[in-house]
Order: C-alpha cells, then structure tokens, then sequence
C-alpha cells in the first residue's frame, strides 16, 4: 500500500504545480451550468426539472478535459515504463492514478454541485441526493475514462478519439445519477436508482484497473 498512496501523492503534488489545467475544468463546470438558469429564465419548476440532467452533463464533459493527461505525461517521460517494470503489480499503481484524479477532478464537483443547484431552486433534501449520486458517479466517470485514456495513449488525435470511446459508456452512469435527483423529486424515490449507480461503481472498481492494466501494456508494445 505504500506504492499505492507514493502514487496518489505524487500526482496530487503534480496537479498542483499545474493548477492551471485543474481550475480550467473547474470554472467549465461552473461557467456551463451557471448559463442555463440566465438563458432559460426564472421559471422555478422548469428549472427544478432540468437542474439534475445539466449538473450530471457538466461534470461529464468537465471529467473528460482531465483524462488526456491521465497517462499522457508520464507515458512522455518514461515513469510509465518505470511503474510497469515495478515490482509492485501495475494494477495497484493504476488504482492510485485514478483516484488522485478523481480528488483532482471529481471531488472539487461533488463540493461544488450543491451551491450550484441553488441557482436551480433545489430544496436541501434534493441537493443531498445529488451530492450522494455525484459521490457515486463521478468516481466511476474516472475509471471509465482510465480505461479510454489507456487506450488510445500515444496515438495521433487521441483526444477525439477517447470521447468516442468513453461517451458512450458514461450514458449509464448519467442516466442513473440524473434519474435519482429527478426521481426523488417527483416523490418516487432515489434508492432504486442509486443502488443501481452503486452497482456500477463496484463493478467499475474491480474491472477498470485491470483493463487499463492490459491497455497500457498493449500501448508501450
């Protein structure tokens, strides 16, 4: 575990000498969701509706930003071929770069989503149901999109290639974690929804290392 937490800190230490690149998906996030209320106006129950959709889609696309430097700078440098000749399994290395991306992309969201579905007309309990969604969604948003960084690392317009692949597989996740907000506010209920987005999670946590293990393999072939 002591190579799994070296990781974490290292990247975390990274992401801060590069702040830069951390804010610009940070103020996507808030620039894009801030824009909906101003251009559809102050109509509460129409913004009530579409409150949960448009969160979910801005901290997709704002997650998206961070993935091609996931692997793409120590892919550069040669650390990667360094962590693959480790003795300690690449699978928990990888483990550790997903998570310090999440508390570098995926945290900063979760905390700013309640304070900006106030502008949406939220009630408390709504926004609680948010945030849990969020804390389940976008750590899975980070491992689904190691495995796309994964694969097409090194190759030419990676990037447009990467939301090919990755967009399509959040679909679940957004549809899950939007349904929940807007099923507890139509008073059906967020367990179900969920459940279902924990279900994903567990299933993301156990596959994704060792797939993104076996694509960066086939990367530094």
């Amino acid at each position: 575990m002591s190579a799994f937490l070296s990781i974490v800190r290292r990247d975390l230490l990274l992401a801060m000498r590069r702040k830069s690149e951390v804010l610009t998906a940070l103020f996507f996030f808030i620039i894009v969701v801030s824009l909906f209320p101003l251009g559809i106006g102050p109509e509460s129950a129409l913004l009530r509706k579409i409150a949960p959709g448009i969160i979910w889609v801005a901290a997709l696309l704002s997650t998206m930003l961070s993935l091609n430097r996931l692997f793409a700078t120590d892919h550069a440098d040669g650390t990667l071929e360094q962590m693959v000749l480790a003795p300690t399994p690449l699978g928990l290395l990888v483990a550790g770069k997903i998570l310090a991306h999440w508390l570098v992309s995926g945290l900063p969201l979760v905390l700013l989503a309640p304070v900006l579905g106030l502008q949406f007309d939220l009630d408390p309990s709504a926004l609680g149901i948010l945030i849990v969604a969020l804390l389940l969604g976008t750590p899975l948003l980070s491992l689904i999109g190691a495995i796309g960084a994964a694969l097409t690392l090194g190759v030419r317009g990676g990037g447009v290639l990467l939301s090919l692949l990755v967009l399509p597989l959040y679909i679940p996740a957004l549809i899950f974690g939007a349904g929940a907000v807007e099923a507890y506010i139509s008073g059906l209920g967020a367990a179900g929804h969920l459940s279902l987005l924990a279900a994903l999670l567990a299933l993301a946590v156990f596959f994704a290392p060792w797939a993104t293990t076996a694509a960066l393999k086939i990367a530094l072939e």
